[in-house]
């Protein structure tokens, strides 16, 4: 589909507790937050937010707090609660007023699910791609490792495979470097921290409370990422209660094939879109409970849990 001036990106600042946060803005109708991975920034994604307008979407995304030229933490905030605590802020800064669509990306999603835990109601509908969060990274038989006892070198191992797709090389490698450079160049030791929190984030707890909560939840991997393991995917689907859907493609197939994101986001979409749709003619939360998605490939615009 070709690009049109409507779903082009407007990149503007803000300020969020007195730090400039640099973000992209563009299109009408439901408001989505999208929250990007470790190492990039909002620019990144630019083809896949894209497909996002063109779903009929009001897309908001922040280089989050050291990367992309948005000015960082301070140490007493550093952490992932420090991280959802500026996620509030944001949407404060840009005026939202309303629960919002959230996507979160690998590391991204680790700060949406903070997010969704902390701050009930201004969460509409929970996306998580390829994200951090899972317990596990390796089973064999009975025994488990936890994330946190996976060494350095296998993440490094397999870090340049899967953010350089070879089949996707030409198309992948402008928009990751664009971000990559510019974050390596400005702000090196802040990409060191924050991978060490993405080592050690086991986000069971939060995940399993928004099970909980009932909130709309959908959980994508992409089948060859090596970054985040099948066992970690399967640990964050098992805590928050989803089936998970499982795509072609590694850690970045968004970036690699931002056309199969558009159809994977297309139910889930409509389906916020009408519950949101609902709540403004006065009969959505009073009436009826959130809405609960099974799968990706069975959802429509009506389907709900059963009371």
């Amino acid at each position: 589909m070709a690009s049109t001036a409507a779903d082009h990106l407007v990149w503007k600042r803000t300020t969020v507790d007195g730090r400039t946060t640099l973000y992209g803005e563009a299109g009408e109708g439901l408001p989505v937050l999208f929250l990007h991975g470790w190492a990039l920034a909002h620019r990144a994604y630019k083809q896949a937010l894209k497909r996002l307008v063109r779903l009929g979407c009001r897309v908001y995304a922040p280089a989050q707090p050291g990367f992309g030229g948005s000015a960082g933490l301070s140490g007493a905030d550093f952490s992932l609660a420090g991280y959802a605590r500026w996620v509030e802020g944001f949407l404060d800064a840009v005026g939202m007023d309303e629960p919002v669509f959230l996507v979160g990306h690998s590391f991204g999603g680790a700060v949406a699910i903070k997010f969704a835990s902390e701050s009930p109601g201004r969460v509409r509908t929970l996306v998580l791609v390829n994200s951090v969060g899972g317990s596990a990274w390796a089973r064999s038989g009975s025994v488990v490792r936890s994330m946190a006892e996976r060494p350095l070198w296998d993440w490094g191992i397999h870090f340049p495979g899967d953010i350089l797709p070879f089949p996707q090389l030409t198309r992948v490698v402008p928009v990751i470097l664009e971000d990559v450079v510019g974050n390596l160049l400005r702000n090196p030791r802040g990409l060191w921290r924050v991978a060490q929190l993405v080592r050690s984030a086991d986000l069971t707890h939060e995940l399993e409370e928004l099970r909980g909560r009932k909130l709309p939840v959908v959980v994508v991997w992409g089948d060859q990422d090596r970054i985040i393991t099948r066992d970690s995917f399967d640990a964050l689907c098992t805590a928050i209660g989803a089936q998970g859907e499982v795509v072609a493609g590694t850690h970045t197939w968004l970036l690699a094939d931002p056309d199969s994101f558009g159809e994977v986001m297309t139910n889930v979409v409509e389906v916020a879109r009408l519950a949101r749709a609902e709540e403004e003619l006065g009969a959505g939360t009073r009436s009826r409970r959130p809405r609960q998605l099974r799968s990706l490939a069975g959802a429509k615009p009506a389907d709900e849990q059963a009371d």
